[in-house]
């Protein structure tokens, strides 16, 4: 790019910020303006096609801190540059190569794989034959919990199956005694460039279909993949206090990366059973306890079950209705923080199948001097009302 170019070429403009912009804000206004210009969302528009053309020339400028210093200096002294040099050529081959030293580090192929979902390569041609790391796909398993492991958490031992190096050709995908060779398509990148009018856009080599090696004589395991299903079990922890239909993520314990990239992630739905005396209501547990109707009444202390614990003792204030909930605090299930939640304890007053003449005499002079008639009569009132 010459100098007559920086002078002309307004990039700051041209992304729409500030000469005083951080690189956050340069990389946040070229990402908007991308998916905006993008000839793959402007299909057949030449004037989006120029415009793309222009931002990524004013970022591929101004994310380079050194070739914005450059860009910077010769306009502002109006076309001399210090030390006599000019600044250095550009190349839109460039945009998918490696960054250059002290720049950003992210090329604009890299901000399309964000975009469009594709990776930046090199250019057909180039003498790299690295391939890139690529991380292992996520796996998604399931396990059956009881109640109280769910609360207090456990190890499990799940046995996965996914993708990893054939053990039989050690994931090279070539018969044993032969070797895979370098793709003369693409010399081992694994990518190619398509002509868009121009521009060129990076996406995988068609031929060794992205993997940079042809295979000639095929390992009869994974038929050249170089990929088979393999199994092994894994000791997962499950966390306390985990709930019914939850998903945890455990890092790296997915199918392996190929080409040193990093593992995936294993998925696991958990289930868990119902308890006979506990419920689960968020971080709180739950509790149903009968009482007796004097209890009630007169209000008493009673013991409650507490999950994993001693009896606790509760007081029953007098005058208590049926369906009452009352809380013990602390009692519930575990929170990450290291807290718990609250016991929630549901009052059900019991009404006797069965009474001597002594306890039915009782009741019967209870009765006299507390009329159920007198309960209702407003609720009769209000019936005729409506």
């Amino acid at each position: 790019m010459s100098t007559k170019d920086y002078l002309e070429k307004d990039y700051y403009k041209s992304l729409g910020v500030a000469k005083t912009a951080t690189q956050d804000e340069i990389k946040k206004s070229y990402r908007k303006l991308a998916r905006k210009y993008h000839p793959d969302t402007n299909k057949g528009d030449t004037e989006a096609e120029e415009k793309f053309k222009e931002i990524s020339e004013a970022y591929d400028v101004l994310s380079d801190d050194k070739r914005r210093k450059e860009y910077d200096e010769i306009r502002s002294h109006g076309g001399s540059f210090r030390g006599g040099g000019g600044p250095q050529g550009f190349d839109l081959n460039d945009l998918f190569g490696q960054p250059q030293q002290g720049g950003t580090g992210e090329r604009l192929g890299d901000l399309f794989g964000g975009l469009f979902g594709r990776g930046s390569g090199t250019a057909r041609g180039t003498s790299s034959t690295t391939r890139r790391p690529r991380r292992g796909q996520d796996v998604e398993s399931e396990v059956t919990l009881s109640f109280t492991e769910a609360l207090k958490g456990i190890t499990v031992p799940l046995r996965l199956s996914s993708e990893a190096p054939c053990a039989t050709c050690r994931g090279t995908g070539a018969k044993a005694g032969t070797l895979p060779r370098v793709c003369p398509y693409c010399d081992g990148t694994g990518q190619e460039t398509k002509n868009m009018g121009g521009f060129g856009f990076a996406e995988p080599c068609h031929h060794c279909h992205g993997r940079g090696m042809v295979v000639d004589d095929p390992c009869p395991t994974c038929h050249g993949s170089g990929r088979a299903v393999g199994h092994r079990t894994i000791q997962a922890r499950i966390p306390a206090g985990v709930k019914d239909g939850q998903t945890i993520r455990l890092k790296g314990k997915g199918a392996p990366g190929e080409n040193s990239g990093p593992a995936g992630d294993l998925l696991v739905k958990l289930k868990v059973t119902a308890h006979p005396v506990f419920g689960r209501d968020g971080d709180n547990l739950t509790v149903h306890v009968p009482v007796t109707f004097p209890e009630a009444a007169l209000g008493a202390e009673i013991f409650v079950p507490v999950h994993g614990a001693p009896p606790v003792k509760m007081r029953i204030p007098e005058g208590t209705p049926n369906g009452r909930v009352l809380r013990v605090r602390g009692k519930g299930a575990p929170r990450r923080d290291g807290t718990r939640g609250d016991l929630l304890v549901t009052l059900e007053v019991q009404v006797p199948q069965k009474l001597s003449d002594s306890e039915r005499e009782a009741l019967k002079r209870f009765a006299d001097s507390h009329r159920g008639d007198e309960l209702r009569d407003t609720l009769v009132e209000q019936a005729k009302e409506g």
